[in-house]
């Protein structure tokens, strides 16, 4: 017998090439088994913005909106929306739907959910403007009322999800989770959604286990009874555990392993090139910089230093020897595809004598030491990328101290919860809203406006350029497409000027798959979208 029933699997990253979709056979093989390098930490849908976390999350709870396979936006728990004037948007919601544990779903849980995301703790800010205001109608229309226009206000919101207000207050889950939490709260550990999964259980960085939502409002596209999800942090058990048909699916393939597993009788490699950028950070804030031998002074205020830096990195020889390959170095925070300007870009040649004569312009002729943070379990051969670039900083007199740890810890350290305790790191992106403008406010945009508090949130480093600022504001609301092009292209000019950081490449993703899984691939190269089925004997 065998299956041939296809699931729009929400477990993605946002790829060249997507979602991954199963259908297994009756009886036992309805259990999908899948394993990735990191863990899921939390179940709290606002603890952290990182596309794996959504990913997992987005089996259970669903947005106000979703994106379709072109990515463009669909209703979701909103059928329908219209804006009676510029800066009021009005949601009608979905009736009928219910939450995992039987309420209703209504206005009163997307207000609520609207304020949970924005509130002390969590780390999806941007998703809805601070100074927005979220009004019930009635039970099922909702107004959000904003100071200025916002024509891509709700291009986050596939990843906003809906929790239920009811479950929330009666389990004491108002406040978000920091993602620097130290004891898990109740939203952590328990999820209640109305997504087509159900959380049956989780054990932080152990297992997850999903069960088929017998009630949702959708239906469903697979015959899948469970998903099980185990982290396994070591390449070698992660690829053995595929290689002999423990797991389904496995998430990344390491690198040196594509050519061993593409030879094997049991599995085989999917790799696209994906839209998130890697790149490297630095602390332009701080007026003494952070776990470094220099004292009273911050060398990153210098853009000689962070020039320097730049021109120390041998992108091509990470392309490489690091990458092998499957990488597509940038001179840009964005992936070509997401803007069509980025050709008239280009990235600073590999000079290391150049930099090392920076250094010694700037005061430091003999280097300085510092830490560098790093995830080990986040982004293609991360930490190796890490090793890397510390070798190539020695080779211009900088002496970098490499922390890498897994993303838990790292993202702990790094980001706003944890106080941005960070000199120099390594970190990765992919612009929600697929534009350009999700750069230049979350990341490139300076810390603590008081006008909009929300900018800069992803701004690890606190680089600051007002004229960037106001040129992004203005790419907010430019109505014609080639003028904003010429903006962004503007804006872009002004942060690779200043050497705001060091973009590296956008990286290849690498899915290992059973052989009786068979997946087709969209042939539009706009996300990664696999379909699959799985055969049985």
């Amino acid at each position: 017998m065998s299956a041939r029933t296809s699931l729009r699997h929400s477990l993605f990253a946002m790829t060249l090439g997507s979602a991954l979709a199963f259908a297994l056979t009756p009886a036992s093989s309805q259990t999908l088994r899948y394993a990735n390098q990191g863990e899921l930490k939390s179940l709290d849908p606002y603890t952290l913005n990182e596309t794996t976390t959504h990913a997992h999350l987005g089996h259970v709870y669903e947005g106000l909106v979703e994106r379709d396979k072109d990515l463009k936006i669909i209703p979701a728990l909103a059928e329908s929306w219209e804006t009676p004037e510029p800066t009021r948007w009005r949601f009608h919601l979905r009736k009928g739907v219910k939450f995992h544990n039987g309420d209703p779903f209504t206005a009163d849980d997307v207000v609520f959910s609207a304020d949970r995301v924005r509130a002390t703790g969590s780390n999806l800010l941007t998703r809805i403007p601070a100074d927005a205001k979220v009004v019930k109608i009635d039970d099922y229309t909702v107004d959000f009322v904003l100071t200025s226009p916002n024509p891509i206000l709700m291009s986050q919101w596939d990843t906003w999800y809906i929790m239920d207000k009811k479950w929330a207050e009666a389990n004491n889950a108002v406040a978000p989770t920091p993602v620097a939490a130290t004891t898990p709260s109740f939203a952590s550990l328990h999820a209640n959604g109305t997504g087509p999964f159900m959380v049956d259980s989780h054990q932080p960085g152990v297992k997850t286990v999903y069960k088929a939502n017998p009630n949702w409002w959708r239906k469903p596209e697979h015959n899948l009874k469970e998903i099980v999800f185990t982290p396994i942090a070591s390449d070698a058990t992660r690829v053995a555990a595929l290689l002999s048909g423990e797991v389904d699916v496995i998430e990344p393939v390491p690198i040196q392993d594509i050519q061993r597993v593409n030879a094997s009788p049991n599995a085989t490699v999917m790799t696209g090139p994906e839209l998130r950028t890697i790149f490297l950070g630095m602390d332009q804030s701080r007026d003494e910089l952070l776990f470094s031998n220099v004292k009273g002074k911050n060398p990153f205020k210098d853009v000689r230093v962070r020039e320097a830096f730049y021109k120390a990195i041998d992108i091509e020889l990470i392309k490489t020897r690091v990458m092998r390959g499957l990488s597509t170095p940038s001179p840009l925070m964005i992936a070509p595809e997401l803007f069509p300007l980025s050709k008239e870009f280009t990235r600073p040649k590999f000079d290391p004598d150049g930099a090392k004569k920076l250094l010694t312009e700037a005061g430091y002729p003999d280097g300085f030491e510092l830490t560098m943070d790093c995830p080990n379990d986040r982004y293609v051969n991360d930490a190796a990328i890490c090793q890397a670039v510390v070798g190539m900083l020695a080779r211009i007199g900088v002496k970098a101290t490499l922390l890498a740890q897994p993303k838990a810890q790292y993202f702990a350290k790094v980001l706003k919860a944890g106080g941005y305790k960070t000199s120099f790191y390594l970190l990765g992106w992919t612009p929600g809203t697929m534009d350009s403008h999700n750069v230049l406010h979350d990341i490139l945009g300076c810390r603590d406006d008081p006008k909009d508090p929300n900018r800069g949130e992803a701004n690890l480093g606190g680089y600051c350029n007002k004229d960037l600022d106001a040129l992004t504001d203005k790419i907010l609301v430019e109505p014609d497409a080639k003028k904003r092009d010429q903006m962004i292209k503007q804006a872009y000019d002004i942060s690779l000027k200043d050497y705001a950081y060091i973009p590296l490449h956008q990286q290849s993703l690498a899915w290992g798959v059973s052989k009786k899984v068979k997946l087709t691939q969209r042939a539009d190269n706009q996300v990664l979208l696999y379909w699959a089925t799985k055969q049985g004997e």
